[in-house]
């Protein structure tokens, strides 16, 4: 069996490249970081779950918390299981009469279940491992190891040695006198 790892909800956030929504995962126990592309809908559903937002009518994933709950079924986690082609998949961990059962989801709706019902969300090591993100790590890794082009930078150097300090403070005086 596959070493699963605790995660919680970072953030959503929207894709600058699509609009798509992405839900950030974060390792409990690091500062690692999971990525995952979501629908706009699965997102506003699990926006509204975190910020514990009442509806007037219960919403998909409600609504599957009360057959849950008429069939005495318990929820004991959700698992990212595996990265596949750029597609995530998921389970939802269940106890029915003391016998565990996986049943096959998308990670964004395991999520939405998991918010709802109070319950850890994990991920394989695997996953994390091939897709999780350490931001320090990954900022040194776009950074040139070599010094930082000077010549480029004069511009801007050139520009600051012009300006006083006290120069700002001249400027409304100025704009007096021109007046007057």
């Amino acid at each position: 069996m596959a070493k699963m790892i605790e995660v919680v909800v970072d953030s959503i956030r929207v894709s600058l490249m699509s609009q798509q929504r992405v839900v950030i995962l974060r390792e409990i126990e690091s500062e690692r970081y999971l990525p995952i592309m979501v629908g706009i809908y699965e997102a506003e559903h699990l926006t509204l779950a975190l910020q514990e937002v009442e509806v007037s009518r219960p919403l998909t994933y409600d609504l599957f918390v009360n057959i849950l709950d008429s069939l005495e079924a318990e929820v004991v986690h959700v698992e990212v299981v595996s990265l596949k082609d750029e597609t995530y998949f998921g389970n939802i961990v269940f106890n029915i009469n003391g016998s565990l059962h996986n049943i096959d989801s998308r990670p964004s709706d395991a999520m939405n279940l998991a918010i709802r019902l109070n319950v850890p969300i994990f991920v394989t090591e695997d996953v994390l491992d091939e897709a999780g993100m350490i931001p320090e790590d990954d900022l040194a890794e776009t950074l040139p190891d070599e010094e930082v082009d000077s010549e480029r930078l004069s511009v801007f150097e050139n520009y600051l040695d012009q300006i006083s300090p006290d120069q700002s403070e001249d400027k409304p005086d100025e704009e007096e006198s021109e007046e007057n």
